[in-house]
């Protein structure tokens, strides 16, 4: 059996896309034939409602998990073909205060995962909107970080932030751990605001090549996650996108970042669905009502301020 994939999607600012993007990139993965379980680890359950899945009503939850030592595989539930949730609870919040006490706090979820011997080939976690032991468990088990980030400036200082956390994680909990990449979510191509950023932080991740740092390999995605109402109105039905309106926008774009992850995560050998095809990718085209292309020429000097972080120097032996 092939080694399950684990992303972590998180950034500790809230309301910029994670849970969305977790949701609807998941059922596109799942829709190509792929399959992925999505966990919600935030006490806001707001994955497992936009599932389409009442907190609460699930006998176990990912509380259960790290709480009371139950087994991840008995917590899973199905949700559509090729696709899985581990479900959270609102006592979860409290949980984050019972893990405090316990032995090897920060790598619970990572022993969990560990031992279940998951049949999935992604494991993609919903992670709260902060820096705290819930988060750290996630990418003290992830592989890899992706980051949604709405194109606004004061996004791009909370990123270095962030960016510190994982490198403090990979270098003395998980030293597998990288940065994967940056979704931009309710990205508006008609703004200059947004092209200057993207500009700003493709300058950042060029200028880290190379260097001893998680995000040395980080990519923007090309497609970009329009602002879109229908994004914002599905989870309130408990759908995803996919299912509420599938020829918006929104579901246009999350078909197409879901091509595009799946060009970087190419399926087993011995794991390639008979017949799986993925749907077109959206087109590039620059008008607002099309993927906005990201590929933007860099802005004048003093345009934004940089994005100041130090990039992790070789510790001594």
């Amino acid at each position: 059996m092939h080694a399950v994939r684990i992303l972590a999607v998180i950034n500790q600012k809230g309301g910029v896309g994670k849970t969305t993007t977790v949701a609807n990139l998941g059922a596109a993965i799942a829709a190509s034939g792929r399959d992925i379980c999505v966990v919600d680890l935030d006490a806001q359950t707001h994955l497992t409602l936009h599932l389409g899945i009442e907190p609460g009503t699930p006998s176990a939850s990912i509380y259960d998990v790290l709480v009371c030592d139950a087994p991840l595989a008995s917590v899973v539930l199905p949700i559509a073909p090729h696709l899985w949730l581990v479900p959270s609870v609102i006592d979860l919040a409290g949980g984050e205060i019972e893990l405090v006490g316990m032995v090897r706090r920060e790598q619970i979820l990572r022993d969990r995962i560990g031992a279940a011997n998951l049949p999935y080939e992604f494991l993609l976690i919903d992670c709260p909107p902060s820096l705290g032991l819930l988060t750290l468990n996630a990418l003290a088990a992830a592989d890899e970080v992706i980051i949604p980030l709405q194109p606004h400036f004061l996004a791009l200082q909370g990123l270095g932030k962030l960016l510190e956390t994982v490198s403090l994680v990979r270098r003395r909990i998980n030293p597998k751990l990288r940065v994967g990449g940056v979704v931009l979510c309710m990205y508006e191509s008609t703004t200059r605001l947004a092209a200057e950023v993207v500009a700003d932080l493709r300058g950042f991740f060029d200028a880290a090549r190379g260097a001893a740092v998680p995000w040395a390999e980080a990519r923007i995605f090309q497609t970009v996650i329009r602002r879109n109402v229908k994004l914002a109105e599905s989870p309130s039905h408990g759908k995803t996108i996919f299912d509420y309106e599938p020829h918006s926008n929104g579901a246009a774009d999350y078909r197409a970042l879901a091509d595009e992850f799946l060009t970087c995560y190419p399926a087993p050998a011995d794991n390639v669905p008979a017949g799986a095809t993925l749907a077109p990718s959206a087109s590039m085209d620059p008008s607002p009502d099309a993927p906005a292309d990201t590929g933007v020429q860099p802005v004048a000097a003093g345009a934004l301020p940089s994005l100041s972080l130090q990039t992790e120097q070789p510790q001594p032996q």
